[in-house]
């Protein structure tokens, strides 16, 4: 029994010591972003300039790392999956957004969850894919940088993903702006750094189209996200002040108004958009006709709980023509794609 007592002490200490080795490992590579960083901007435009009047489609899609198609659940969820079961179900769900993002051309593409190099894609550079699929030029902000993350069991492991926009309009300037993180050490190192990727286009007449691509925060208490609201919400309006053309798209993990599907679920509760927060003028864009997302406790069988969390935010100086929610009924990603034409008004 001494023996025995022995034995398990010993495998306590060796475990304890890994990790604080792991943790110790993890803090000293933390992914640590400076407020602001200026982006490589891969490709070229192929079309001219836009000038006020024209009509401009913008598409925003949250793909889920392709690791989040019909057949999967997440375990932050309420399910039980870390990753997919092969690579083979990530490339069937990569293969089925790819497809429709060819189907459904736009000018500017918005994308969220898009992998580098992480164990829950299984190393498929989503990105390089993307950008060489999209014509025109693209920028990549990473939100989600971790040399190993730990939880649950089997671990999530690696992860280095973020967010995409493609464009067919030529792009002056890409910059990633870092949001407010919520999260204390050592929560913090094997978590997301939210941020906003912000590209500029040049409209002729001297002004820019600022095009905010963004993911805003999920599994919190809602501080954090209010406090990543006030920094977006700060960057538009002092855009739109300069004279310039904004648009800021994605998911907001936040219902926005007049946006209510039947509660089956309280695994997870989203925020609720408060348009009150930008002044007089502004458009809060999205379309209720059909779910943005669903929540990911269980596959997919028409029976989740559903959610209307993604869409688009106009400055007063921009006219929105028509949003449009398509249902792809969750078929490749737990996200919808929301699509958006708006004009610049002269």
């Amino acid at each position: 029994m001494r023996r025995l007592v022995k034995v398990l002490g010993s495998a306590i200490v060796v475990l304890l010591a890994l990790a604080i080795v792991l943790v110790g490992v993890v803090t000293m590579t933390e992914y640590r972003p400076r407020a602001t960083e200026t982006l490589d901007i891969t490709g070229k435009g192929i079309f001219a300039a836009p000038e006020p009047g024209d009509e401009i489609t913008l598409l925003t899609f949250n793909i889920g790392y392709g690791g989040l198609g019909e057949g999967q659940d997440f375990f932050m969820d309420g399910g039980e999956m870390v990753r997919p079961p092969d690579e083979a179900t990530v490339r069937r769900n990569l293969d089925g957004i790819e497809a429709f993002l060819k189907e459904n051309p736009a000018d500017v593409y918005f994308l969220q969850e898009v992998d580098s190099d992480s164990r829950r894609s299984y190393g498929i550079n989503e990105v390089a894919e993307i950008e060489q699929l999209l014509d025109g030029s693209s920028a990549y902000a990473m939100n989600f940088k971790s040399i190993f993350t730990p939880y649950p069991w089997p671990p999530i492991g690696k992860v280095t993903s973020g967010l995409v926009t493609s464009t067919g309009f030529d792009v002056s300037e890409a910059t990633r702006v870092a949001l407010p993180v919520p999260f204390k050490w050592p929560v913090r190192i094997f978590n997301l750094k939210r941020c906003l990727l912000v590209e500029r286009v040049p409209v002729e007449g001297g002004k820019d189209l600022v095009l905010v691509n963004l993911h805003l925060e999920a599994y919190e208490d809602g501080d954090g996200r209010a406090r990543q609201m006030a920094e977006l919400v700060r960057l538009l309006q002092n855009e739109y002040a300069k004279g310039n053309y904004v648009v800021a798209g994605g998911d907001f993990n936040q219902s926005f108004p007049g946006v209510d599907y039947p509660k089956v679920s309280s695994n997870w509760v989203p925020g609720q958009f408060d348009s009150a927060v930008f002044a007089a003028g502004w458009t809060v864009a999205h379309d209720a006709s059909a779910p943005t997302s669903r929540l990911n406790d269980a596959p997919w069988d028409g029976d989740n709980q559903l959610y209307g969390i993604d869409g688009f935010v106009t400055s007063p100086n921009v006219e929105v023509i028509s949003t449009e929610t398509i249902d792809e009924d969750f078929r490749f990603s737990d996200h919808n794609p929301v699509k958006m034409t708006i004009t610049l008004k002269g």
